[in-house]
């Protein structure tokens, strides 16, 4: 029974230092992001300004459409296949909120926030985590409060 007991505690001490945290997105677009009625979807990543997109499409600049075909894997069976698939994503027209999958040795699932000041093709990168996948925007905000996305690392995105 003893050791029972210290395995028990060997998990919860273990589950606590591989809990996921969002240290990093400030709070004040934080802010702005809960307010939900200023955004609206995107649909298609052909619809993302070219400099969201440069921020999370792959090595090529391409991120495959929703329910396209992309390459899931790090075995290549067909280079012509993005590495990265846009799940959603929202703007309210100075934030971005862009949900995509990367392909490769880890299959992973990532949340980018931009802003794209108005007049600017550049886009002001504000925020990275990952976690998994998310269905909506309303999802994202609920992983955010309660802490299921990672911005600890320095994730490949």
């Amino acid at each position: 029974m003893k050791r029972l007991a210290h395995c028990f505690l060997a998990i919860m001490a273990l589950h606590s230092f591989c809990r996921a945290d969002v240290t990093k997105l400030p709070a004040d677009d934080q802010k702005v992001l809960r307010e939900v009625s200023r955004f609206h979807a995107i649909h298609g990543a052909t619809n993302l300004p070219p400099g969201v997109l440069a921020l999370c499409a792959d090595s090529r600049g391409r991120l495959a459409e929703p329910g396209q075909k992309w390459q899931v894997t790090d075995s290549i069976t067909d280079g012509k296949l993005p590495t990265k698939r846009l799940v959603w994503a929202v703007t309210d027209g100075d934030y971005y909120v862009v949900h995509y999958e990367r392909g490769g040795r880890g299959h992973s699932f990532h949340v980018l926030v931009t802003k794209l000041n108005v007049g600017k093709s550049k886009s002001n990168f504000v925020w990275r985590g990952v976690g998994g996948q998310l269905k909506d925007f309303r999802a994202f905000l609920d992983a955010v409060a309660s802490n299921k996305l990672d911005d600890t690392l320095d994730y490949a995105h």
